[in-house]
C-alpha cells in the first residue's frame, strides 16, 4: 500500500502547473483538447448541453472555452475530481468565468455514481485517464462509457504515445463499444495523443456502484511494477 499512499498525497494543484508553461506538451496537449471541446459545441443541436469530466483536474479545458463560447449558458456540467484542492481551483475559475452552470465536486471519478444526475451527457472528457491506468481498465472504462454517453454524445479522451503506443488499440475498442471516430491528432506528436469519438449508439441506464477504472500512475505504470488491488 505504500506507493498507493505515496500517490494519494502527491501535490496534483502544484503537478498541474506545467499547464502554464506555454512549450510543455501539457499545455500543448490542452490546446488540442480545447479545439475538440470548442467543435463539439459549436456543432451541438439548439438547447441544454450536459457535460461531464472525469478527474477533472481545475477544469482547465472546459472552463477555458466556456468562458467565451457562446453556448456557455446552455452548458450543465460536473467536472468530477478527488484532489480538494484542485476542485476549489475549478470552482473559483468558473465562478470567475460567470459559468453558473459549472459544478466542481469532490468525488471519485471511477465510480458512476459521481454521475448519478447528469448522465446522459451530450460530451464526456476523459482527458489524463488513459495514461494512469492500466490497458485492461482502459477497455473497461470505454466498454462502460455508453452509460454516460447521450445519443451522438462525443468522447475527448487523451492518452501518450510513449512507447509502447497503444493509440490504435484504444481506437479499436472505441469502435468495439459502439464509438466512431471523428478526430485523432497525428503521430508526429510523440508527447501526447488526443481523440475525439462519437457515440453512435443508444443510451444506455446508468448502473450505480459500478467501477470504471482503479488509478493507479503513470510513474508505476512506467515502471511496470505491480499494483496492490
Amino acid at each position: 500500500m505504500e506507493r498507493q499512499e505515496s500517490w494519494a498525497q502527491r501535490d496534483w494543484a502544484a503537478w498541474q502547473g506545467a499547464y502554464d508553461d506555454p512549450t510543455s506538451s501539457l499545455a500543448r496537449r490542452l490546446a488540442t483538447v480545447r479545439r475538440r471541446i470548442r467543435e463539439a459545441l459549436d456543432t451541438a443541436p439548439r438547447g441544454p448541453i450536459r457535460v461531464v469530466s472525469l478527474c477533472a483536474g481545475q477544469g482547465r479545458d472546459l472552463i477555458g472555452v466556456l468562458a467565451d463560447h457562446p453556448r456557455r449558458d446552455d452548458v450543465e456540467a460536473r467536472l468530477v475530481e478527488l484532489d480538494e484542492t484542485n476542485v476549489r481551483m475549478a470552482r473559483s475559475a468558473a465562478r470567475a468565468a460567470g459559468l453558473t452552470g459549472v459544478e466542481a465536486v469532490a468525488g471519485d471519478a471511477s465510480r458512476t455514481d459521481a454521475y448519478a444526475g447528469i448522465v446522459p451527457a451530450d460530451l464526456v472528457l476523459v482527458c489524463g485517464v488513459f495514461g494512469n491506468i492500466t490497458e485492461a481498465d482502459i477497455e473497461r472504462t470505454i466498454s462502460l462509457l455508453p452509460e454516460l454517453c447521450a445519443e451522438n454524445a462525443t468522447v475527448v479522451w487523451t492518452r501518450n504515445r510513449r512507447p509502447p503506443d497503444i493509440t490504435a488499440a484504444v481506437c479499436h475498442w472505441f469502435e468495439k463499444y459502439g464509438f466512431r471516430k471523428l478526430w485523432l491528432s497525428p503521430p508526429e506528436e510523440k508527447a501526447y495523443g488526443v481523440g475525439a469519438h462519437r457515440y453512435a449508439g443508444e443510451p444506455v441506464p446508468l448502473e450505480r456502484g459500478v467501477r470504471l477504472f482503479t488509478f493507479v500512475g503513470y510513474d508505476v505504470l512506467r515502471k511496470g511494477a505491480p499494483w496492490p488491488g
